[in-house]
């Protein structure tokens, strides 16, 4: 069975525009992305989903240069271009990593990507969010594509088209939903933010990165981030104000599996 990672990248960041391609220790962050899925052990096809904005025709030429398979899609309809990224490699089953995610660990990726190949055909989406419990950044999730090819006929709300997944996870009585949760039963979810939207964000996972590219590599683990930490706590204070802000905050009316507690509102700075 082929599994395709599929991750969506564009220039039109409302926070901070061209995110993909500021640096990280000499390369652009798409490119250090790309560098810790390709580190799994999972057989996968990775694809990177751009959109139609020609603005994004230098993610192309970046995905060109290094050698990663892209299509073009939607701007804003992350459903499609993800089926048509799936398509592309004829793919049974997708996985979705977001692109501001530069820190997630490749263990993390193999991990929920292992679960669903062991129980191939009994889940129709599993990830490792809903509920979270990992760091925020270490979004990882699977769906086969009957499952996505009915989300793509039958979602009809804009932020369904928008985030790919929630059709699915909104309806527990439709289809079969796992989740991985992290194997040392913590929650860090509302504790530490190492995922990239904000300008905060980005000194924050810069600093992360550049020192530990110096003393472990490019590859370094979850457990080298959390140890980085716990010697230099100052560093999460780069971007403290923005833990627990996600988009699930301007959706909670519609979103019954989605508890409050699970997002906060943007700070007024």
């Amino acid at each position: 069975m082929k599994l395709c990672v599929v991750v969506q990248a564009r220039m039109g960041s409302s926070r901070l525009p061209g995110k993909v391609l500021l640096p990280l220790a000499g390369k652009p962050v798409l490119e250090r992305m790309v560098e810790r899925i390709r580190a799994t052990i999972v057989p996968i096809e990775l694809v990177v989903a751009v959109t139609t904005d020609p603005a994004d025709d230098v993610i192309v030429d970046l995905c060109s240069k290094i050698d990663v398979r892209w299509h073009r899609g939607p701007v804003n309809d992350l459903i499609e271009r993800h089926w048509g990224a799936a398509q592309s490699v004829r793919a049974d089953s997708i996985a979705k990593i977001p692109s501001d995610c530069p820190l997630i660990d490749p263990a993390v990726i193999d991990r929920v990507l292992g679960f669903w190949n062991r129980y191939e055909g009994h889940f129709n989406y599993v990830s490792n969010l809903h509920p979270p419990s990992y760091p925020d950044g270490n979004d990882v999730e699977v769906m086969d594509m009957t499952t996505l090819a009915i989300a793509r006929a039958e979602a009809r709300k804009p932020f369904e088209r928008e985030h790919l997944t929630p059709y699915v996870w909104e309806r527990p009585d439709r289809f079969c939903i796992g989740n991985v949760t992290w194997e040392r039963e913590l929650n860090y979810s509302m504790r530490l933010r190492w995922t990239l939207d904000y300008t905060e964000d980005y000194h924050f996972i810069r600093s992360v990165y550049e020192t530990l590219h110096e003393e472990r590599g490019p590859l370094f683990s979850l457990d080298d981030i959390l140890n980085l930490l716990s010697r230099w706590p100052e560093l999460t204070r780069i971007n403290e104000q923005f833990v627990g802000v996600n988009w699930y905050r301007h959706h909670l009316h519609d979103l019954r599996t989605i508890s409050v507690k699970e997002t906060r509102e943007e700070p007024r700075l």
